[in-house]
């Protein structure tokens, strides 16, 4: 089943999908126009969801948060919601005084999110789940602001369960949070002109050695490393998703010619893009 919101003014879009609306669906930004951000929830057994060519495990009661720009797909779809909301509905980043998701949930670098929630969080979630389909039914000109109020109850409730699992207790406030929430979006806006740590230093007003001691803080690799893990996975989705050349993801990407892209990607996969295309289409 599937339920949607579509505002006339601003162009904003809230979908609730359920069971068959979901087969098949596997979007990638160049395929897909439209920007969705989406929250997937499995309220039934232990299964599996691909997204960006990787299995992972998704629990029963567990949530998965997914950026506009990956694709994804699910073993089944039986049990699985999903909400789908575009930034004209609700931006996360202009809005994340009230949220604060932006640089965690969405455009992180803790990698592939799988929260799984508790008995207490789980039944608050199977609540608005049910108000959620409720306020789908009542159009009125007050439909999109109820709507989003459940919206921002669900991103809280899931921010909440993040923090939870992945932030030591004491650091759950802690500013140094908020200042690698900062750099994930700047390199997420950034990354393909901007390949080294000092432009992002600069643009927070930190040294390199502060970024770097927060990072070690709170065990999220390197500045570096962020920087590179998402050249790479877009790289990864340019060869994957794209008929694009070798030449034309490097000029993308920012890097001065293919054979220094190559280098690159070599480094890191031990195999050429080229191989990596091959055995991308092979699967």
């Amino acid at each position: 089943m599937e339920y949607s919101f579509f505002d006339n003014i601003n162009g904003g879009i809230l979908h609730l999908l359920t069971d068959d609306s979901l087969k098949g669906r596997n979007y990638f930004m160049e395929k897909n126009k439209g920007s969705f951000y989406t929250i997937v929830f499995n309220t039934g057994i232990d299964t599996f969801i691909e997204i960006d060519g990787v299995n992972h495990a998704f629990p029963a009661f567990s949530i998965i948060p997914i950026m506009f720009n990956q694709s994804y797909i699910f073993r089944n779809t039986e049990d699985i919601v999903m909400w789908q909301f575009n930034r004209e509905f609700y931006c996360i980043v202009n809005h994340d005084k009230e949220v604060g998701c932006a640089g965690f949930l969405f455009y992180g670098s803790w990698g592939q999110l799988v929260l799984e929630t508790k008995e207490e969080v789980r039944r608050k979630l199977l609540l608005l789940l049910g108000v959620f389909r409720e306020e789908f039914q009542d159009k009125d000109d007050i439909q999109g602001n109820m709507l989003r109020m459940l919206l921002v109850r669900l991103i809280i409730t899931i921010t909440r369960m993040a923090r939870e699992k992945y932030l030591p207790d004491r650091e759950k406030t802690d500013s140094r949070f908020d200042l690698l929430r900062q750099f994930n979006l700047l390199v997420e806006r950034h990354f393909r002109a901007e390949h080294e740590v000092q432009f992002y230093a600069a643009a927070l007003f930190k040294s390199p050695k502060t970024l770097a001691n927060t990072f070690a803080r709170f065990h999220s690799g390197s500045p570096l490393q962020i920087i590179h893990q998402r050249l790479i996975l877009e790289a990864k989705r340019l060869l994957y998703y794209t008929d694009k050349s070798i030449k034309e993801i490097s000029a993308d990407l920012g890097f001065d010619d293919a054979a220094h892209f190559t280098k690159f990607f070599k480094n890191h996969l031990e195999m050429s893009p080229s191989d990596f295309k091959k055995s991308a289409v092979a699967v």
